[in-house]
């Protein structure tokens, strides 16, 4: 399982700031960094700093990018791609935290909380991300603009949670799915899946069989036509959800 495979750290990786500028390589990932919701109020100059010491990554799908007990390295930003971040419970079954999408940090807590890593991480997809080293980090919390923009995030992810945790216990599968739906796809009603049933199945906290059952119901009523990897929105209820 994905627990089993080791980390490898592979020619993928590169530091950003041995990126010729000329080549636009060094201002596109600061641009990133500029759009990423926990570094976007940063000082250009507290950018350009992360920039320097932010290491590229590219990953393949289904990669283990680390698995929880494992000690903590370093933080990440995704720039594309899909990371699934779960908990193995004591059955085997793996509860899936959070979805990570591009623009989103994770693994921070290592900083502030403990020195391994809580959960496991793996790529849904194919990925780039920027991994920012614990020990360069450590020194940039010193200074007070960038500390408080972290405790923010920090705040953000903890309302996530807390949010994640109440859909579960009172919102039954059909709400959940909707509502997955509408935070990664947005308004729209024509869908193309970048993700397996399996993954969302996981992300909503069914089980595939289950997920499938669902997909027959709305079906039938008209609501939704799901066509392998192509999701149509029908009915008024899947709009408004």
């Amino acid at each position: 399982m994905l627990l089993e495979q080791k980390l490898q750290i592979r020619p993928s990786l590169r530091k950003l700031a041995a990126i010729d500028g000329k080549c636009g390589g060094f201002m596109d990932w600061l641009i990133t960094l500029a759009q990423a919701n926990f570094f976007k109020d940063l000082s250009p100059e507290s950018r350009k700093a992360l920039a320097e010491i932010a290491i590229s990554r590219d990953v393949k799908k289904r990669e283990l990018l680390f698995a929880e007990g494992d000690k903590g390295h370093s933080i990440y930003l995704l720039n594309s791609g899909t990371v699934q971040l779960f908990k193995t419970a004591p059955d085997g079954n793996e509860i899936v935290i959070k979805l990570i999408q591009p623009g989103e940090v994770f693994a921070e807590v290592v900083l502030v909380e403990q020195d391994r890593y809580p959960v496991s991480a793996v790529a849904l997809t194919d990925c780039v991300l920027f991994l920012f080293p614990r020990r360069d980090l450590h020194r940039l919390l010193e200074r007070e603009d960038f500390r408080n923009d972290f405790i923010a995030m920090l705040m953000r992810k903890q309302r996530y949670l807390a949010e994640r945790i109440y859909d579960l216990s009172t919102r039954d599968v059909e709400e959940r799915l909707f509502r997955f739906l509408r935070e990664h796809y947005g308004t729209r009603t024509d869908i193309r899946l970048t993700l397996s049933k399996k993954d969302i199945a996981a992300a909503i906290g069914t089980t595939p069989e289950t997920l499938s059952r669902l997909i027959q119901k709305l079906s039938e009523k008209g609501v939704l036509s799901w066509q392998g990897k192509e999701i149509e929105l029908i009915g008024d209820k899947a709009k408004d959800e």
